[in-house]
């Protein structure tokens, strides 16, 4: 998959641009719903000979629009790549997204950004997906300026789960609802935190649970505080481990949410290295114990709980 940042930058064959199916999207998280419709139009694609093309946008408009929003990205950008790559994207336009772009009329941003390449065969519409200022480029506006230029528009059917439509709003919600057993199920594959891994205040240790205390990026939304059942990805490694999400109320340290991931059968410094966290099932919510004892006593029950969890997985 070659990454662009204009559709002109995608290389000629023969001194021609070559024919290209296209679509446009946030795609955060790559769901179940967004999967449904790129494996469609790949396989359009391929029937019609066309270059499979999906624009994107760097960084996402939120973190324009509402500068203030953290926590807000189901993916990183370059876990979205790598999910698109996956399900056979050619190209991957990333469009660098700003204020100035986001007054960008409707007309204007298909006419500099999309019909400026001379070879667009096949655009492809999600459902409910609509772009340009006030968001007035929809179905209808795009079908009236790409067909007198011979371009076909297909809208993309929604795609429900469980009675509801899937989107990434609901991903959100769900994980901060600590349902990671619907996010997997949406997802189809389980939600996953990425971070380096930094000194924490070593109370794990201390109390016979070394954690590795992870710090991910602001702008990734992280679930609802408490105690997970988890994979953890390190150096290509996957280790069992249980994770922890909350302020550590237990030591009245209720200012920072920390993420701690105990692995099992691990004894490795991995200070400043990555880890790559899969969570498979929430085990409890955050709990303030009497005294530290009551709290080791939690965490021996959690952590078979876990390991009994993953056995039967």
């Amino acid at each position: 998959m070659e990454i662009l940042h204009n559709l002109l930058e995608i290389p000629k064959i023969n001194g021609e641009y070559p024919a290209i199916g296209l679509t446009i999207g946030n795609f955060d998280g790559v769901h179940i719903g967004h999967r449904q419709l790129l494996k469609k139009i790949k396989n359009d694609c391929l029937a019609k000979n066309l270059l499979f093309v999906v624009v994107t946008f760097v960084p996402h408009p939120q973190k324009i629009l509402q500068p203030d929003k953290e926590r807000f990205l189901i993916n990183s950008y370059e876990q979205r790549r790598t999910l698109l790559k996956n399900l056979g994207v050619d190209v991957l336009v990333e469009l660098k997204f700003t204020r100035d772009f986001s007054t960008l009329k409707a007309e204007e941003f298909l006419s500099q950004y999309l019909l400026s390449y001379p070879n667009l065969k096949e655009f492809y519409l999600g459902y409910d997906f609509a772009f340009g200022a006030n968001k007035e480029g929809d179905y209808d506006l795009v079908k009236s300026i790409c067909h007198p230029r011979g371009v076909q528009v297909e809208i993309q059917p929604k795609y429900e789960f469980q009675g509801q439509v899937v989107s990434s709003s609901l991903i959100r919600e769900r994980l901060l609802s600590g349902k990671i057993d619907e996010v997997k199920d949406i997802l189809e594959r389980p939600f996953h935190l990425e971070g380096v891994v930094v000194k924490g205040e070593g109370r794990g240790k201390k109390i016979g649970f070394p954690t590795a205390n992870i710090q991910v990026s602001q702008d990734l939304i992280v679930p609802q505080k408490g105690v997970y059942v988890t994979r953890t990805i390190y150096n290509g490694m996957t280790f069992k481990s249980i994770t922890n999400i909350g302020n550590n109320p237990t030591f009245k340290d209720t200012n920072h949410i920390h993420i701690e991931t105990n692995l099992f059968d691990f004894d490795i410094d991995i200070y400043g290295e990555l880890l790559d966290i899969q969570f498979l099932h929430k085990v409890r919510d955050e709990k303030k114990f009497p005294t530290v004892n009551d709290l080791i006593g939690q965490i021996k029950a959690d952590v078979e709980f876990a390991k009994e969890y993953l056995r039967e997985k």
